[in-house]
């Protein structure tokens, strides 16, 4: 900076004579025409200015002039260049300077780091653990809350140019959407959920289960009447008892899983049985568990722990209960919510640490009593009335054959259940 106002002084006070110079010519000529008029021959050496004589400089010619105004513009054009230069030079090193202190902090081992993580899972179920993360680490977690699906897709689009480190995932079908884009997973935190649990190329991670259910109202639905499996509901007696929310991804996962176990022509031959029986449609699914009590409807396929969460609030009175289906298959299935490190990830070791926060007793147990999930790891208590995941008859699949949901999609829009 001392560089630069030596320069700025310099460039000031040496334009001075060159700025000078065609004034004194003005002068010159103008005495000299003033002379003439009043016949009067200047002597030589002397011009007036304001009536006044003075000592002109020295008589140069024209050429000289020149030569000596085309020297003085030269220098005045080298300095307007060389200061620009100088000042960008130093604003060059004034970022370089500025970056590696960033680079510095960075890097220091006190500095816990970020984490930029996309969530498929809303706000108000994830917000509060993460919040424990937080604070426990001291990790900044920047959190990009939104629809699986739609999540799904901007990774996608992002490609490279991402700046998640974590999706975390509503169900299987959004990680399997994205797992050209996911890292392995370290076998220290992939050991620490069942197999099932997990993905079988290690590159996501179950952290809580959800059950599928049929939700019944116990007003107007004998447990005893309801049939071993989701295939039962295709008999006409069911015809206008029945609420579904077919957009809602948990519901896309579990006919997908229908696809995997049952194959292709039954499974659209349960979706036309169903849609033969007129079912009411609902967008998520707690309409359609507030429906189901409210006697709209007396059935619907939800995930367990929708009940749970308005028994909470509502106590026992609430008016209806989940149905496990004695007989197992797709309606029976347990989606796992999961997560995976996005590969090349900025913030890799801050994605395996809050990945095993979240497989930590601490807050698998948050999950079971703050929103009624399965647990995926040993020791940690369920919630009163949630049974225990390995005392359901699940069905033999593969949780991560799940993921082919744009599969499902077109066989949901062929039958007519999705427009």
């Amino acid at each position: 900076m001392i560089i630069l106002t030596r320069l700025v002084y310099i460039r000031i006070y040496d334009d001075l004579p060159s700025l000078a110079l065609p004034r004194l010519l003005l002068a010159r000529s103008h005495a000299r025409e003033t002379h003439l008029r009043n016949g009067v021959h200047p002597t030589p050496g002397i011009i007036t200015i304001g009536g006044d004589e003075c000592a002109a400089p020295p008589q140069k010619s024209n050429q000289d002039i020149e030569t000596q105004m085309n020297r003085r513009f030269r220098k005045i054009k080298f300095q307007n260049i060389l200061i620009p230069a100088l000042a960008a030079l130093l604003a060059i090193a004034f970022i370089a300077c500025s970056s590696d202190d960033n680079s510095a902090s960075s890097n220091n081992p006190d500095d816990p780091g970020e984490l930029v993580v996309y969530s498929g899972r809303s706000e108000s179920l994830v917000e509060p653990i993460i919040q424990r993360f937080r604070e426990q680490t001291g990790i900044d977690v920047k959190v990009r809350y939104g629809n699986t699906g739609s999540l799904a897709a901007t990774l996608l689009e992002e490609g490279d140019r991402t700046p998640a480190d974590v999706f975390f995932a509503q169900d299987p079908g959004g990680l399997g959407a994205i797992e050209s884009m996911l890292g392995s997973i370290p076998g220290d935190i992939l050991s620490l959920v069942p197999e099932w649990a997990r993905s079988p190329e290690n590159k996501w991670v179950g952290i809580s289960g959800r059950a599928r259910v049929v939700i019944y109202n116990t007003d107007r639905v004998d447990p005893s009447e309801l049939p071993d499996t989701l295939e039962g509901f295709t008999d006409p007696k069911w015809k206008g008892r029945i609420g579904w929310p077919p957009t809602n991804g948990s519901f896309q996962a579990m006919v997908t899983g229908m696809r995997v176990i049952w194959g292709e022509e039954r499974t659209r031959a349960w979706l036309e049985g169903i849609k033969a029986n007129d079912p009411v449609e609902y967008a998520k699914n707690t309409p359609t568990v507030q429906a189901v009590a409210d006697g709209e409807v007396d059935v619907g396929f939800v995930n367990h722990y929708y009940l749970h969460r308005f028994l909470a609030e509502q106590g026992d009175g609430f008016s209806a209960r989940n149905y496990y289906p004695r007989g197992g298959g797709p309606g029976s299935v347990v989606l796992v919510t999961g997560a995976g490190i996005i590969d090349g990830a900025d913030n890799e070791s801050q994605a395996r640490e809050f990945l095993t926060f979240l497989l930590s007793n601490e807050a698998q147990q948050y999950f079971a009593d703050e929103t009624f999930e399965h647990p995926l790891i040993d020791g940690v208590r369920t919630s009163p009335n949630v049974p225990n995941v390995n005392d359901l008859a699940l069905p033999l699949i593969d949780i991560s054959d799940l993921g082919d949901l744009k599969a499902t999609q077109a066989l949901l829009r062929d039958v007519g259940v999705l427009p």
